[in-house]
């Protein structure tokens, strides 16, 4: 009588657990990014069949969008995290060790994302890949930006499938390599924009320097934003090393922050003393112009201020004070990438010549394909991020 009592309550419907609420979700999680990823390639498929000049808002005036904002934001991200990343496995520094491997596959999932977008900006992206080894013009920054981003992808892969199998010698001597391409592809990236004197926001030495020291800050507030979402979603408690591991990461951000602020305060001046043409009316637009609401909000405020001031007040010792700065930061490094893009162009060449009936600022508001495009590039880097925290195991050696 009991063995048939049990053998009928088993097949009653059983109550439904706090885990199996927490997995629904975190799959619903992936679906709903994947559908977001798939829906941003349908965009971009369409607007290479239609015409980007159809469906894309960039003008001969401002050839550079959303999309370019986005890519370099993307690949900033991927660059900083293989810094940080490295100085744990690769430099063996000890407190850095904990958040490598994770820090490692978000930026191969970052520069991922970042090549779906490029991919859709290029009228014919088919065309880089083929001509990049068949005709290289080694004359040509974008040229050598596409080499060593797709050698430092390369490396990277390989750093990362040898850490799963536990080879850590060799996947630090990969992983120096994948930081040398990287880093290379990275400074080549701010000469493509320094060394076009047309554009006298842009023009000049300092930009490679920038785009290495920012992407490393990028790089801290990733890894505090993407850890501590993982063991959220995992349902996990951190252990003592990965907090030393965060508070680490979050002082090296601090005194990053402080040096990107060093870096604001000197670009102001250099813009505004003197006057220069073209670049003065550019830091203008920022300080007080169209683009001053993204300046003052989006770049100082959530992507220096607030987050220096967070991780100062507690001493880069609260994980969750931590990701709120690091999710500040991250927002505040997005327009900071929107903001170098498009300011440099919206001055017309002309400017300087007060031309009749030529406009101080030119205007950009990103269309419909743009900001999907955009939104299937943060759909794919959300939904690899959940995938690999399930296929990995959360990237931890130990037990949970």
């Amino acid at each position: 009588m009991l063995k048939l009592i049990q053998a009928v309550t088993d097949t009653l419907p059983q109550p439904e657990t706090v885990s199996d609420r927490s997995s629904r979700a975190y799959h619903a999680a992936i679906v709903l990014s994947g559908l977001m990823a798939a829906i941003g390639v349908a965009f971009g498929v369409h607007s290479l069949v239609a015409g980007h000049e159809h469906l894309f808002n960039c003008t001969r005036e401002i050839p550079w969008g959303l999309l370019i904002a986005a890519y370099v934001f993307f690949v900033v991200t991927s660059t900083g995290l293989c810094i940080v990343s490295s100085i744990g496995h690769v430099f063996g520094y000890k407190p850095f060790q904990a958040i490598a491997p994770r820090a490692v596959f978000m930026a191969i999932a970052t520069i991922i994302s970042g090549f779906l977008i490029i991919a859709f900006e290029i009228e014919n992206p088919w065309r880089m890949a083929i001509y990049n080894i068949i005709s290289p013009n080694l004359t040509s920054n974008i040229w050598w930006m596409g080499t060593l981003y797709g050698a430092y992808l390369f490396f990277m892969l390989i750093e990362f499938a040898m850490l799963l199998k536990g080879l850590h010698k060799q996947a630090a001597f990969i992983g120096l390599l994948g930081l040398l391409s990287g880093a290379a592809a990275h400074s080549n990236l701010g000469a493509v924009f320094g060394l076009l004197g047309a554009r006298e926001f842009w023009h000049g030495p300092y930009m490679p320097i920038y785009f290495i020291t920012s992407a490393a800050m990028s790089g801290c507030a990733a890894v505090l934003f993407f850890t501590y979402l993982a063991y959220k979603a995992n349902g996990w408690k951190m252990n003592e090393e990965l907090k030393r591991s965060l508070s680490a990461t979050g002082k090296l951000g601090l005194l990053l922050i402080a040096i990107i602020m060093f870096f604001t305060t000197w670009k102001v001046l250099a813009g505004i003393a003197g006057h220069p043409p073209g670049k003065y009316e550019a830091m203008m637009a920022l300080l007080k112009g169209p683009y001053a609401l993204n300046f003052w909000i989006g770049e100082i405020a959530m992507g220096m201020v607030l987050p220096f001031a967070i991780i100062w007040a507690v001493r880069a010792n609260n994980v969750h004070a931590m990701f709120i700065a690091g999710t500040l930061s991250i927002i505040g490094i997005f327009f900071m990438r929107y903001d170098l893009v498009l300011v440099g162009q919206i001055v017309p060449v002309y400017a300087e010549y007060n031309l009749v009936d030529f406009p101080k600022y030119l205007q950009y508001v990103p269309s419909l394909h743009e900001i999907m495009i955009t939104a299937g590039g943060f759909g794919l880097c959300i939904m690899l991020f959940l995938m690999g925290e399930k296929m990995f195991k959360g990237h931890l050696p130990h037990d949970h």
